[in-house]
């Protein structure tokens, strides 16, 4: 699809939901996070038009747009997505249904800031690359490069700096920033009014059921003002209502159900014995929320606290389950590298947001994460929610040496070696004492079996203990030979036998969310010859926390999102000077030999800039292989050192295809007039033939 025709489609979405904020006044539930919603969506799209305008030249749409083509094409996905919730947020029935599930959910527009502030920056990024070559004047494109290769300067890797140039362009301004933090406590005030003016509208319209529901929401919510623990409400609240229906077990045990509630459907945990202990612990799940972790929406249990009944959101199917079906006999690649990459990157934010709450899970794996397609997507994206973390969770867990029931695999193959020789140790019967690495640990495993379909380990030899030490010993699956690089060296990191040297949760996003930035800007990823990044981001995240050491400390809350589009600038600049100390290397080691690819001087605003696709060079073989262009065969220069080696890399950034550009031959003559010893010391002048 052109890329007009799919910033066409962005103005139709941001046209309706202009159309639908209208009625922002009905609707019922987070009213005030939808507003902010909308208005940052039509300010990306304003952002995005404006710099189109600035940049690209309408009459090269079909020519020299193509490399915008796919970052709009996501921003696209992600207006949809956005759009459809705002609908379905401006549905009107089912009133209570709603106010049960998101009374106290903090994270109802997280999801889509995120994915919007995430996909603007690589738009912006496009454009500007697209607009370096665009125009047919020499002169305004090497303008437009410096300017351009200014943006990216190392001082403006500075948080306030980033927001004073840039937070209105990157929709991260004070005003915003300020609007995220605020609208939930908005939304919770008017919520509490909503439901005080449907119980004071007396007894004729509200049911008795529908009574009490109200007064337990009220003091719950005056509850989350005072900040103390939510108290599990009455049973006879959810097994009395008219509508309360039990449709089907889901797996093979009998604590999860399908129900029909408030007319809705749920997922229904009921657990039995002796609750009361896990009180403390059901409370404490009942605070969490964030889009990508299988949180409660509300908790039941009688008098007796014999029996406890917790309601959740219903899922498709698990991730183990979804990659058997997707693979099939043929054992064939489940994702394509975008979706696997977008998979991983919620799973990651999700565990880092556990993490933040000192919550470790203890036994992550494909199983443990619960996913539903994305209605509006075709390309096979789905959402995902770490389930399985938490102390309820403990109750009639299988044995640590048996099989798991849900992919008939070893379960201990998910565990980091520090787990398993602790569980020898203490003999499979005592309390493992998990931590944020070992969870690191096997989020590389899962990493494993995303991109490439297999179970770890399945093809080994060895099974039971033999295969328990041998992962202690430092035995790991091996990547198929066309992996690309870039992904496996972050899980090689992950299941690192050090465990001090495995990156936090919210190193593994940052690498993960830049990953996903390089697969848009380069849609040919799934060609054999795919281009690789020019420097290894996880070298980049190394120099990141080196300039702000507050970005590793796993152990306090996340750095809200509005932090997104700063920390990917941070990456680019990063990435720009050590793309540069690379290729002064290069130049250094080449020496007198001609073999720089910028010659011998370094590039300065009147030199000429690389191209789009010079940047990409990640070796010095395809340096060399690139200056071996041949150069005009009517063009005669003497061999002069310095020379050559200046010459040949103005040659290489203009395409063989194409004429030279207008001051070509000058500005090579003044070049090397300007290496003449002294033109008064006799030495001869060097002639130079153009034809």
């Amino acid at each position: 699809m052109p890329a007009l025709e799919e910033f066409r489609q962005i103005g139709e979405v941001t046209g309706s939901l202009k159309a639908l904020v209208v009625f922002q006044d009905d609707i019922q539930i987070n009213q005030k996070q939808c507003c902010l919603l909308v208005d940052m969506l039509k300010c990306a799209y304003k952002t995005i038009a404006e710099t189109m305008k600035q940049n690209l030249r309408f009459e090269e749409k079909n020519i020299k747009w193509k490399i915008i083509e796919n970052p709009l094409r996501e921003l696209l996905r992600v207006f949809k997505e956005a759009e459809q919730y705002i609908k379905q947020s401006l549905e009107t029935k089912d009133f209570w249904a709603k106010a049960i599930v998101l009374y106290k959910n903090t994270d109802c527009v997280e999801f889509h800031i995120h994915n919007l502030l995430s996909c603007v920056p690589i738009v912006i990024e496009a454009i500007e690359i697209a607009g370096e070559i665009s125009g047919s004047d020499h002169d305004e494109i090497q303008k437009k490069r410096s300017i351009y290769s200014m943006k990216y300067q190392k001082e403006c890797k500075d948080p306030r700096i980033f927001q004073w140039k840039f937070g209105k362009q990157y929709m991260v301004s004070k005003k915003f920033s300020e609007r995220v933090c605020l609208v939930w406590n908005e939304d919770k005030w008017i919520l509490q009014n909503k439901i005080r003016g449907k119980k004071n509208s007396g007894s004729c319209t509200l049911t008795k059921h529908e009574q009490r529901l109200a007064d337990l929401l009220l003091k719950n919510l005056n509850e989350m003002e005072t900040e103390s623990d939510h108290k599990l409400l009455p049973s006879s609240i959810l097994v009395n209502s008219k509508d309360y229906q039990i449709r089907r077990r889901l797996g093979s045990g009998s604590q999860y159900k399908e129900i029909q509630w408030l007319g809705e459907t749920f997922c229904l945990r009921h657990l039995f014995g002796d609750i009361k202990p896990l009180i403390p612990d059901i409370s404490q799940e009942l605070h969490l929320s964030h889009p990508n972790i299988m949180h409660i929406t509300c908790g039941f249990t009688d008098e007796e606290m014999r029996e406890c009944f917790l309601i959740m959101e219903l899922m498709n199917k698990d991730l183990s389950n979804y990659i058997k079906e997707i693979c099939g006999p043929r054992k064939r690649v489940p994702f394509s590298l975008p979706v696997a990459i977008d998979l991983l990157l919620q799973i990651a934010r999700g565990m880092e947001y556990l993490h933040s709450k000192k919550i470790y899970h203890g036994e992550l794996s494909p199983s443990k994460i619960l996913v539903k397609a994305r209605n509006v997507s075709t390309e096979g994206y789905l959402h995902a929610k770490v389930c399985g973390f938490g102390s309820p969770c403990s109750i009639n867990l299988p044995q640590k040496a048996s099989v798991n029931q849900n992919n008939g695999t070893l379960p201990f193959i998910w565990f980091a070696p520090e787990v398993l020789a602790e569980q020898e140790q203490s003999g499979n019967g005592g309390n493992i004492k998990y931590s944020e690495k070992s969870d690191v640990y096997s989020f590389g495993m899962l990493c494993f079996e995303v991109l490439t379909g297999k179970v770890p380990f399945e093809d080994s030899h060895l099974q039971g203990d033999k295969m328990s030490r041998n992962i202690r010993a430092g035995e790991r699956p091996l990547f198929p030979f066309h992996s690309p690089k870039y992904v496996t060296s972050l899980t090689k990191k992950c299941w690192h036998t050090d465990p001090y040297q495995r990156p936090s949760f919210s190193s593994i996003s940052r690498v993960l969310r830049y990953v996903k930035r390089f697969l848009v800007m380069n849609p040919e990823h799934s060609q054999q010859d795919l281009p690789l990044p020019p420097v290894d981001y996880g070298e980049i995240e190394a120099a990141i926390l080196r300039s702000f050491p507050f970005l590793g400390n796993s152990e306090s809350d996340p750095l809200p999102i509005t932090q997104i589009p700063f920390q990917m600038f941070a990456y680019r600049v990063t990435e720009k000077e050590k793309s540069s100390t690379i290729h002064r290397d290069i130049n250094s080691e080449s020496g007198s030999d001609g073999a720089s690819a910028y010659g011998d001087d370094p590039v300065t605003v009147d030199d000429p800039l690389p191209s789009p696709t010079e940047k990409k060079i990640a070796s010095p073989e395809i340096l060399t292989r690139r200056l071996s262009i041949r150069k005009p065969a009517d063009i005669k220069v003497d061999k002069q050192p310095g020379t050559i080696s200046w010459l040949k890399a103005i040659s290489c950034s203009i395409s063989p295809n194409l004429p030279f550009p207008k001051g070509y031959f000058t500005l090579i003559r003044n070049f090397k007039e300007s290496q003449l010893p002294n033109r008064n010391s006799g030495t001869p002048e060097t002639t130079y033939t153009a034809t």
